[in-house]
C-alpha cells in the first residue's frame, strides 16, 4: 500500500496535484523503508530531499539528489515524465544519492610555471610538481615550505610511496615521493622535517635518493603499488618499467649508459667531490612491453595476492597486465581514440579513460574482449574540452572528478551519465581563454588539487567531514 505524504508531511502535496508512484532505493548509508510512495508531480530535488530526511528522522538534514533511469532530476517530477513520455500509471524506481555541495575556492597558489602533478592526500600539506623541474610543497596555510629542483626537464608525475615503516603524526613527516620527467627519468625523494644545528625550528628536506633509467623518450607517468614495495614508469617511447622501491648500495647502470645523459656534468659533479652523495642509479626489474605508441598513463591495481597494473597510451587501448609475469592479460582496443588517463576503482572493476575525442569512457575491465558476448563499454560522459586527467573521489567509487583544456573540472557519477553533478571553472577572471588548461588533479581530504597552466588552486568538494582547513 502505498504511504501518505500527507501524514508525514503535512499539506506539502497541496490541493487536487497529479501523483506518481515512487519506489525509492539508494546505497547511501540512508535507506527508506521498501514501499510505495505517492509523489505530488509538482515537486522537485528539494521536496524529495525533505521527505527522505523527514522520513529516516535525521537529526543534522542531509541533502539528496535523484536519479530518475540514470538522469539527475532537475525539474519537477511531472515534468520529467512528461519530457519522457511516461503516464501516471507507471511506478517510477528513483535512486538517491548524497548531493554534492556547490564546490568553493579556498586557495589559489601562483607558479611560475606550469603546473602538471599535484598530491592533497597528505595530511596537512600540498605537493605540486612544475614544468620548470620543481617539487613545491605548501602547508595548508597557503605558505611555501619546500622548493626543490629535482629534474633538468618539466616535471610529468609525481606520487608518493606509501610504507608502514614511516610514521606521519602531529608536525612530523616523513614521506617519499617518486617523480616523472621529459628528462628520460624518474626519481625517488625523501621528504623530511630536521632540524640542523643552530636552528630553532626544524625545516623541510629534500633528498634525493635514487634516479631511475629505462626510457628513450619523455616519462608521462609514475605510480606506486599500495603496499610501496614497487613503481611503475610509462614513457612515450612504447614502454612501462617495474623497479622496486630499495635503495641500491652502488650504481646499477653506468653514466654512459644514461639515455641522454650529460658526461661532462657527471665528471664536473666527480670533480666537486659531490660523489658520495647524489642519489644512485636505478635499473628496471622487469620491463613491460605491448604498446604500439605513447604510454600515457599506468596504475597499479588494488592491494591482492597478484600484483596488477593498467594502462592506456595513444594506441587507443586499455591494457591489464600482470605485473609479476610481465604479460599483458587483456587489452581493450577502441579504434581512433587515443587515451590520455585512466583511473580504475578499488575493487577492479570499472577504468575510466579520458580521450583525445573528448569523452571519458567506462569500462568494465572485467569482461574478457575476446567474449564475443560480453562487451566492456559501460557508457561516455562528453566533455565540452579534451578531458586531461581524472581523479577518483577519496570516499565514493562511483564518483570522479576530470580536468579539461577549457579548465573546467567537472565531477561524474557513473549512475548519471547524462551530464555532470557538479562543475567549477579554475582561475576565472585570470587569463586568457586558450591560457587556462588544468593538466592535473587530485581528490583527498575533502579538496580537489586542480593544477594548470595558471597554477594550483584548491577547491571544497562534496560532504567530507575533515575538509582541510586554509
Amino acid at each position: 500500500m502505498a504511504s501518505s505524504l500527507n501524514a508525514m508531511n503535512g499539506d506539502a502535496s497541496g490541493s487536487g496535484n497529479v501523483s506518481h508512484a515512487v519506489v525509492f532505493s539508494t546505497q547511501t548509508q540512508f535507506p527508506l523503508p521498501s514501499q510505495k510512495y505517492m509523489i505530488p508531480a509538482n515537486w522537485k530535488r528539494y521536496q524529495l530531499s525533505q521527505l527522505v530526511n523527514k522520513a529516516l528522522s535525521l537529526a543534522q538534514p542531509v541533502p539528496f539528489d535523484f536519479l530518475v533511469r540514470g538522469e539527475i532530476l532537475r525539474t519537477t517530477l511531472g515534468e520529467w515524465c512528461t519530457q519522457h513520455g511516461v503516464g501516471e500509471e507507471e511506478t517510477l524506481e528513483i535512486e538517491y544519492i548524497q548531493s554534492v555541495l556547490p564546490p568553493q575556492r579556498m586557495a589559489d597558489i601562483p607558479h611560475e610555471d606550469w603546473v602538471s602533478s599535484v598530491i592533497c592526500r597528505l595530511q596537512g600539506h600540498f605537493l605540486t610538481a612544475s614544468y620548470d623541474g620543481h617539487l613545491r610543497v605548501f602547508n595548508y596555510s597557503q605558505s611555501p615550505v619546500l622548493s626543490k629542483r629535482l629534474h633538468s626537464a618539466p616535471i610529468t608525475s609525481i606520487c608518493l610511496v606509501p610504507s608502514s615503516s614511516r610514521e606521519d603524526s602531529g608536525s612530523s613527516l616523513n614521506e617519499i615521493v617518486a617523480s616523472a620527467s621529459h628528462d628520460l627519468s624518474a626519481q625517488l625523494t625523501r621528504l623530511s622535517l630536521s632540524a640542523s644545528s643552530g636552528e630553532s625550528s626544524a625545516s623541510l628536506r629534500a633528498q634525493p635518493l635514487a634516479t631511475l633509467h629505462l626510457h628513450t623518450a619523455p616519462l608521462s607517468s609514475i605510480a606506486a603499488s599500495t603496499s610501496g614495495t614497487h613503481i611503475l614508469t610509462s614513457s612515450w617511447d612504447g614502454l612501462i618499467g617495474l623497479w622496486d622501491t630499495s635503495i641500491p648500495a652502488s650504481d646499477e647502470v653506468a653514466a654512459d649508459d644514461v639515455p641522454g645523459g650529460d658526461r661532462k656534468s657527471k665528471r664536473r659533479k666527480l670533480a666537486d667531490g659531490a660523489e658520495e652523495n647524489r642519489p644512485k642509479r636505478k635499473a628496471p626489474i622487469a620491463v613491460l612491453k605491448s604498446h604500439t605508441a605513447r604510454v600515457s598513463k599506468v596504475v597499479f591495481g588494488s592491494a591482492g595476492p597478484n600484483l596488477t597494473a593498467y594502462s592506456c597510451g595513444f594506441d587507443s587501448t586499455v591494457r591489464t597486465w600482470d605485473v609479476e609475469s610481465g604479460v599483458c592479460t587483456n587489452t581493450i582496443t577502441s579504434p581512433e581514440k587515443p587515451f590520455l588517463d585512466i583511473a580504475v576503482t578499488e575493487d577492479g572493476n570499472t577504468a575510466y579513460t579520458a580521450s583525445t575525442d573528448r569523452s571519458i569512457t567506462v569500462y568494465d575491465i572485467r569482461a574478457s574482449t575476446s567474449a564475443a558476448s560480453l562487451s566492456p563499454l559501460v557508457g561516455s560522459l562528453m566533455h565540452v574540452a579534451t578531458p586531461s586527467c581524472l581523479a577518483l573521489s577519496p570516499s565514493k567509487t562511483q564518483q570522479i572528478v576530470s580536468g579539461a583544456y577549457d579548465g573546467v573540472a567537472r565531477i561524474w557519477d557513473i549512475r548519471s551519465m547524462k551530464s555532470a553533478v557538479a562543475s567549477f571553472k579554475a582561475w576565472e577572471g585570470k587569463g586568457a581563454a586558450d591560457s587556462k588548461k588544468i593538466l592535473g588533479v587530485d581528490w583527498a581530504n575533502g579538496v580537489v588539487g586542480i593544477g594548470g597552466e595558471l597554477g594550483f588552486e584548491v577547491w571544497r568538494v562534496g560532504n567530507e567531514q575533515n575538509v582541510v582547513a586554509t
